[in-house]
């Protein structure tokens, strides 16, 4: 299975931008586009400015990046929410929210949504009672998710879980969390993203 195995960090001030791939180090002042605020190269703090395929290139990038995908299923994804009804950007990003990985970083259960996908992958979760390893399987409403009873013993989900104790999950999941249960109770909507993305310029990019 492809993955980005490069520092991830760099990520970040390429985009210029937080993109909360390191967990708890990104709210503290080690993080690195905090110490270096500009893009990481030879030449990064002397370039020119964007062009407009430049401009709609770093939006996909930044999406990308930010819920871990990589270009062919970002692509992917990105024909399927262009065939759905409404505006394609909204859907793509509804597509992108409701993948497990993300929705088990959104509910609490990992610091970040890389630590959130190999918790997938090792089996930690159940969907409708049922064991689901893949990390971009899609949850729909009326799912419900939860954490394997074996899990939920686990010294580092006790941790987590309690680091993340005030954090609280978008309008679009029902979250018990004494029970550690979650249930699908609609589709993403835009207001539920609060990351900064104009995903306008993802569809302009696509549509060339």
């Amino acid at each position: 299975m492809a993955r980005y195995t490069d520092a991830v960090c760099r990520l970040c001030r390429r985009e210029g931008q937080k993109l909360f791939l390191k967990g708890d180090r990104c709210y503290t002042d080690k993080c690195a586009i905090d110490r270096r605020p500009y893009p990481p190269g030879q030449h990064g703090q002397g370039r020119a400015k964007a062009s407009e395929y430049g401009t709609q290139l770093r939006e996909k990038q930044k999406a990308k990046r930010y819920y871990g995908v990589l270009e062919s299923q970002f692509r992917g994804y990105f024909e399927m929410a262009r065939k759905r009804k409404g505006k394609a950007g909204e859907n793509l990003l509804s597509l992108l929210e409701t993948r497990l990985d993300n929705t088990v970083y959104r509910l609490g259960f990992a610091m970040s949504r890389a630590e959130a996908r190999q918790l997938v992958l090792h089996g930690h979760f159940l969907v409708n009672g049922r064991k689901v390893n893949i990390p971009s399987f899609l949850v729909k409403p009326g799912m419900i998710i939860t954490l394997r009873d074996k899990s939920k013993s686990l010294d580092k989900f006790k941790a987590v879980i309690e680091a993340n104790a005030s954090r609280t999950p978008p309008k679009w999941l029902e979250y018990d969390r004494n029970a550690l249960v979650a249930k699908v109770t609609a589709a993403p909507m835009r207001d539920d993203i609060d990351f900064p993305i104009e995903e306008q310029l993802i569809v302009e990019h696509y549509s060339k």
